[in-house]
This record gives C-alpha cells, sequence and structure tokens, in this order.
C-alpha cells in the first residue's frame, strides 16, 4: 500500500483527461482525501508526466496514462527521489525497478484503469468504476462489476450514458474543442460519491449529453470511405464537432458491428489526421500493435489511435490496417 499521509509533502495527481481517467483519480480521491495538484489534458495528450514539478519525498500518482509514453520522465522523477504509483491498463514497456516506484498495471483487453483502482479499493466506490468501464467500452466489464449493487436496468443504463458522456468529452486536439476542461470537470465531480447525485444536481452532465447527441447526429451521417467485410474506415472532416465524437463514434459503430474493426481518422487543420481504432468486440486485439508502428501511435489491445498521422502515410496505414483485419 502507499505510505501513510505526510503533511510536509506535496501530491500530484496525472491523469488522462477521458471518462477512466476522471473515475479513477475520483475514486482514489474519494478514499484517499488530500489536497493535490492536477496534470491532465484532452484524451490524447498522453506525454503527461513530463509536466510535472516535484522534488524529493513529493508523492505522484498517475493514473491511465501509459508508461511506454512516459518512461523518460518518471524515472527523471525517480532519481530526484520523488515517489510514483502508477495506475493504467496501456502498452507499458519494461517498468522501472526502483523502491519508490510502485505500479498496478494490467494490460487485458477487459480491464480499465479505474476498476484496477476499484480493485484497490475493495470496491468502496464502485458505481464510479462501472462509469468508467462503460465510457471504455467495457460493457461486459462494467456489468459485472455492477452486480454486487444490484441496480435496475434503468439505473445502470444511467450509469452507462454518464460514462459515454464523459469519456465523449476528452476528445479533441485542444482544450478549446471540448465542452469543459479534465481537471474543471474532475473538480464539479469531486463534490459528489454517488454519481446519481452528479447526473442530477450538476448541469455538466446535460451539457454534455446534448453534446453528444449533436455530435453523433453529424458523424452519422458521413458514410464509410471504405468498407470491406471484416473492416471499416471512416474519415471525418477537420472541425470540432469531428474531433470530439472521433473516439466514440469508434466505440458505438464497433457495438454495431462486433464482428468488424473500425478506424475513424479525423483530419488535422494543419493537415494529416487523428486516427482512433477500435478491434473487433469479438476479438479485442491488435489495435495497440497496429498503431504502435506509427510514430505518435498506442493504446491497448481493443482500442488505439494514433495522434498525427502525415497524409503521406494515409495509404501506408489503410494497407496496414486492412492486413491486421483482413
Amino acid at each position: 500500500m502507499y505510505p501513510p499521509e505526510n503533511k510536509t509533502m506535496n501530491y500530484i495527481d496525472v491523469f488522462n483527461g477521458d471518462a477512466d481517467g476522471l473515475c479513477a483519480l475520483h475514486q482514489l480521491r474519494l478514499a484517499e482525501p488530500v489536497p493535490s495538484r492536477l496534470v491532465t489534458g484532452p484524451k490524447r495528450e498522453i506525454a503527461l508526466v513530463r509536466r510535472v514539478r516535484a522534488a524529493a519525498g513529493d508523492r505522484v500518482t498517475v493514473l491511465d496514462v501509459a508508461l511506454e509514453k512516459n518512461i523518460d520522465a518518471v524515472n527523471g522523477l525517480l532519481a530526484a527521489g520523488v515517489q510514483v504509483r502508477y495506475f493504467d491498463h496501456h502498452r507499458s514497456g519494461p517498468l522501472p525497478h526502483h523502491a519508490a516506484f510502485e505500479a498496478h498495471i494490467d494490460t487485458r483487453a477487459e480491464v480499465c484503469t479505474s476498476l484496477l483502482v476499484n480493485d484497490q479499493l475493495q470496491g468502496r466506490h464502485r458505481p464510479w468504476a462501472v462509469v468508467a468501464a462503460f465510457g471504455d467500452n467495457l460493457a461486459d466489464s462494467a456489468r459485472s462489476t455492477a452486480t454486487p449493487l444490484g441496480l435496475q436496468q434503468g439505473r445502470l443504463d444511467a450509469l452507462r450514458e454518464l460514462g459515454e458522456a464523459l469519456n465523449y468529452n476528452g476528445y479533441g486536439e485542444s482544450l478549446e474543442d471540448l465542452h469543459f476542461a479534465p481537471d474543471d470537470l474532475y473538480r464539479r465531480m469531486q463534490p459528489f460519491a454517488d454519481p446519481f447525485a452528479f447526473m442530477a444536481e450538476d448541469a455538466a452532465f446535460a451539457t454534455l449529453r446534448q453534446g453528444y447527441v449533436e455530435d453523433m447526429a453529424r458523424a452519422r451521417a458521413v458514410a464509410p470511405a471504405d468498407a470491406r467485410p471484416a473492416a471499416r474506415i471512416y474519415l471525418l472532416p477537420a472541425e470540432k464537432w469531428a474531433r470530439r465524437i472521433s473516439g466514440v463514434f469508434g466505440n458505438v459503430l464497433t457495438n454495431e458491428a462486433p464482428h468488424q474493426a473500425h478506424a475513424v481518422l479525423t483530419a488535422k487543420p494543419d493537415g494529416g489526421y487523428v486516427v482512433s481504432v477500435r478491434a473487433p468486440l469479438d476479438n479485442r486485439r491488435g489495435a495497440d500493435e497496429l498503431c504502435a508502428r506509427f510514430p505518435t501511435g498506442g493504446g491497448r489491445q481493443g482500442a488505439a489511435g494514433i495522434n498525427h498521422l502525415p497524409e503521406d502515410a494515409l495509404a501506408a496505414f489503410v494497407a496496414a490496417f486492412f492486413t491486421a483485419y483482413p
């Protein structure tokens, strides 16, 4: 377990700006309330640890951020005498061998970071873990995690809707694309141990739900650029709504056609594409390996992405995608 609180040290929480990162941190700080500095950003801003400024004796907790993309910064913190606790489910690469490094990393396709935190906390704030699993498109894991809660279907559907809304808010090229900055959204969630109370009492949920509906309608009007029996590719324009919906659109497509893989490529204003890949729900694997073949690519077995695919690499990606999912 993490060492007892020491009032003289600083706490820094680093978290992904999507549903999983938000709910992982929220569970943890409901159980371990300490004042902390927040380091976060849009979902695709993954090199977050390098933004941390910490001194010997400080404690940094990292949630839902790939260690593989932050290993140099983590090693730098450890060398400076900082204690680092890491919860994640993405490709990690080799783990640091250091007494001040505590790892909770599991890359299985049915796991997300909030479920790892839920396990660590022995289910103390289980409803938020369910929210996160739904947001990460892990519906089976969400339902099994929710079983001890004994929720009626309508209540379970509400947690799914909240998870999807929180996840939708994380996507965008910059904070200006989002409805809420992730740190602001976390602070709005912070007073609520009960996600149903958050939905009822904070206007953020209604804002996200309406934005999700409007942006999804625009995405639905786009026909696939290439559709084959085992996989489909969609190209979205360089517009704010497209950048916001890109990741959750892939989730919806995959749920509707669980035997198919999907790639959603969103044009960037300055050229190139942001890529979201979803492996088939029937066979959640290969997305991370595919995206890792391209610079700025990474993720997990069932869902991965590329932060910047140059236009001259588009043909290579299309060929690699249909080879991975023939």
